[in-house]
């Protein structure tokens, strides 16, 4: 399965940009573009052809080939009629709200849930239990599991149950429709109903009947068949428009990623979300907080400290070097800030400091008073230490906290990143059109 797989993964991010541009042209012009639509098309055969070998079904030995086309003697085959008209209205919410309801049956049929979980999770199956966690079946994957079942009879009795493969058949086919309708290929809504085994009745064929090809049990399908190209999606048009989509999909990674950057400064700074210590003891301090190299003020610029005591009292708030903060509290009772991110703190027993914060003279800068109070540094190469306490030196305090950094980098950062992605969202789309216009078949809409 793994080339297919690796195939298919490019492949469907192409299957997701065609569909966008089929969504516009739906929405234009009523139609969905042929060359689109039968590549689209291609990329499920081929997923169903996988999904029928492997664990979607494991109906055949025979090992699906690389191709977009229809391949009549293959076992598992699909077809989709191609819409003459689609309607605008429907393509606006088909594939989100009107889907809605398959969407959850399907997530019932193909979300795979054995996963290795930790021992606090009180859901899903027990698979097997080792130190530190367990493997559970968390809901779902229905056709997995019965692919499952399907491989483990064919293990030991080397036989398939008829029942079970046509149930396996049955739901695939309910997601495959479901595929089909959610990808703007019919405005015919997909029915809540289970059909089992057997192959569907395929309209006429214009390239005439070729024999039936035989099922998993070696018996006649009962259905024409008829092979069925692509369009004219040649080997070059498939690896033109996966390039193009790929570059479509990264450049808007890109321009995503830097606007964000762009708009992650907020009055000049990058802002950490507000975090909330308390401590019983006189001070919470953060661990020693090392910065070395070299352009520290380049890369970080200048880093702030705020803090608001919980009560709307007075507030010291300091930058000291780790060496002088430590002097400093030597014998204080105060608590450490472990964690970056969870407030997980550390307590220091001790007696209650012999000099007010502000008179101490080890602050590289402090601020003292009531509301919230800033201190703010260049970086610089050290060991530091951020100490906050009530500035009376009394014992108790709850504050709200956040630490930012200016990041000069990451205004012009943003800005290269917004440009690469606005020339690959360019390239991208050029690729796709020269693709989709070499597999054109003159005279088709």
């Amino acid at each position: 399965m793994i080339p297919h797989a690796i195939v298919l993964a490019l492949l469907w991010a192409a299957f997701l940009v065609l569909s966008v541009v089929a969504f516009v042209a739906i929405l234009v012009t009523e139609r969905y573009p042929r060359a689109i639509f039968d590549f689209n098309v291609g990329v499920l055969r081929w997923s169903w052809r996988v999904a029928y070998y492997s664990y979607g079904a494991l109906g055949t030995d025979r090992y699906p080939p690389f191709t977009l086309d229809d391949v009549p003697d293959y076992p598992a085959r699909l077809d989709v009629d191609h819409p003459e008209h689609l309607s605008r209205g429907l393509v606006l919410v088909k594939w989100w709200l009107l889907a809605l309801p398959h969407y959850l049956i399907v997530a019932v049929l193909t979300s795979n849930g054995l996963r290795w979980v930790d021992q606090s999770v009180p859901v899903g199956w027990t698979w097997e239990t080792t130190g530190g966690g367990q493997w559970l079946w968390q809901g779902g994957g229905l056709i997995a599991l019965l692919a499952l079942v399907a491989g483990l009879s064919l293990l030991f009795t080397g036989r398939y149950p008829q029942g079970l493969y046509d149930l396996l058949i049955g739901l695939n086919r309910w997601v495959l429709r479901v595929g089909a309708y959610a990808g703007l290929m019919t405005d015919t809504y997909p029915p809540f109903r289970l059909d089992q085994g057997g192959g569907e009745e395929l309209r006429d064929s214009p390239y005439g009947d070729v024999p039936a090809p035989e099922d998993l049990l070696g018996r006649p399908s009962g259905r024409p068949v008829y092979g069925q190209r692509a369009a004219g999606w040649s080997t070059g048009a498939v690896v033109t428009v996966v390039a193009g989509s790929l570059a479509v999909l990264l450049g808007l990674g890109l321009m995503g990623g830097g606007a964000a950057l762009m708009g992650a400064r907020q009055d000049g700074w990058v802002t950490s979300p507000t975090r909330t210590v308390q401590t019983e003891g006189y001070a919470v301090t953060t661990r020693a907080l090392v910065l070395e190299g070299a352009g520290l003020d380049e890369g970080l610029g200048q880093i702030r400290v705020r803090a608001e005591d919980d009560a709307g009292g007075d507030i010291f708030v300091g930058i000291a070097r780790a060496a002088d903060a430590a002097s400093y509290l030597a014998g204080v009772e105060h608590s450490v800030v472990t964690g970056p991110l969870a407030v997980n703190l550390q307590d220091v027993r001790g007696d209650a400091p012999a000099t007010p914060p502000e008179q101490a003279g080890v602050w590289l800068d402090s601020s003292t008073g009531p509301g919230l109070q800033s201190v703010a540094v260049t970086a610089q190469a050290g060991s530091w230490v951020v100490v906050a306490m009530p500035a009376d030196g009394t014992a108790g305090l709850r504050a709200h906290v956040d630490v930012a950094a200016t990041l000069p980098w990451l205004t012009p950062a943003g800005g290269v990143l917004l440009v690469l992605g606005v020339v690959l969202l360019l390239g991208g789309a050029a690729a796709l059109a020269l693709a989709v216009r070499s597999a054109t078949v003159p005279g088709w809409r």
